[in-house]
């Protein structure tokens, strides 16, 4: 049995389909704060899949979850990095000690394998691109990449005091059908709501790594495959990046609007805590084995395409 935090969320419904076509059973434990019936929905009457509504923040809950488990896939967290910048206490609470609730009951339970989803954000402005995962000292500048840090040091932790044995996956910009928040997402509603311009946060300049989600998950099962003891880091991306201006040029060719005018709010960060540049060195993941389906633009339109006709335009 895999349990899946956060299965009903973007990436983690994408893991759960992952896990049930290749025949494992799946239990889900979410709070459906940011995910969708909708996600999980093709699931219903299939007995390999189990739905636990619940929050993170309570242990007793957490720890009823891991009854029978083998593995554990911690993807629940706040999905919206903009948000810590409103309610400080957000990324803590749903990010850190989150996890912190997850590894206990693990360890009471004795289940001994987790996956995490961390991410490209625990490098802050890395002066190093492509930045490989030995990258260091690690100054992630807002408060969603210092709950990921901080919950990757208590995973590694766990491993050295109790054990366990830990998968941790530090994502690229993930981008998929069901996404629920990130730039994509901002452009679409935006152009629905006046078709006629685009605002884009920033110069434009802004460029980071994006990955599928798609072949996020396939690159988490990968990695997790190669492994049974210790724990393992791995960076999941494309090996490539893509501008903000340009996403902005894709989410318009998508829409089939004419006569979209762009403007840029200015500056070199879209928000406080936004890092301009990320490019992830994913050679480690690449030498593997692992071939991603799609580079950073073909996720991208990939992507803007779908959410157009969820969203609708």
């Amino acid at each position: 049995m895999h349990l899946v935090t956060g299965g009903a969320g973007f990436i983690g419904s994408h893991l759960v389909d992952a896990l049930v076509e290749r025949g494992d059973e799946v239990r889900i434990l979410d709070n459906f704060s940011s995910g969708r019936e909708s996600f999980i929905s093709h699931h219903e009457g299939n007995d390999s899949v189990q739905v636990f509504r619940g929050d993170l923040l309570d242990p007793l809950i957490v720890s009823e979850s891991m009854i029978g488990v083998e593995m554990v896939h911690h993807l629940a967290a706040n999905p919206d990095i903009r948000l810590g910048t409103e309610i400080t206490d957000t990324d803590l609470k749903q990010g850190t000690i989150c996890t912190y609730n997850v590894l206990e009951a693990m360890r009471v339970n004795g289940v001994k394998k987790i996956s995490f989803a961390s991410s490209s954000a625990i490098y802050g402005e890395a002066e190093l691109m492509p930045t490989p995962e030995s990258y260091g000292p690690v100054v992630p500048i807002s408060l969603y990449g210092a709950s990921k840090i901080a919950s990757e040091a208590l995973i590694t932790a766990w491993v050295g005091t109790f054990g366990a044995c830990g998968y941790i996956h530090r994502f690229a910009n993930i981008v998929g059908p069901r996404g629920t928040h990130g730039v994509i997402f901002d452009f679409i509603h935006k152009l629905k709501r006046d078709p006629t311009k685009l605002e884009v946060l920033g110069d434009g300049n802004q460029e980071k790594s994006y990955m599928s989600a798609h072949d996020c998950v396939r690159s988490m099962l990968h990695v997790i495959d190669l492994s049974e003891d210790g724990w393992s880091l791995f960076n999941l991306g494309t090996g490539d990046t893509c501008s903000v201006s340009r996403i902005a040029e894709i989410v318009i060719e998508e829409s089939g609007l004419k006569g979209v005018g762009i403007e840029y709010t200015g500056g070199k960060r879209g928000w406080a805590g936004d890092v301009p540049k990320t490019y992830l060195d994913v050679e480690k993941l690449l030498d593997t084995g692992f071939v991603p389906t799609s580079m950073s633009e073909l996720a991208i339109r990939e992507t803007a395409s779908a959410l157009i006709d969820e969203i609708g335009l």
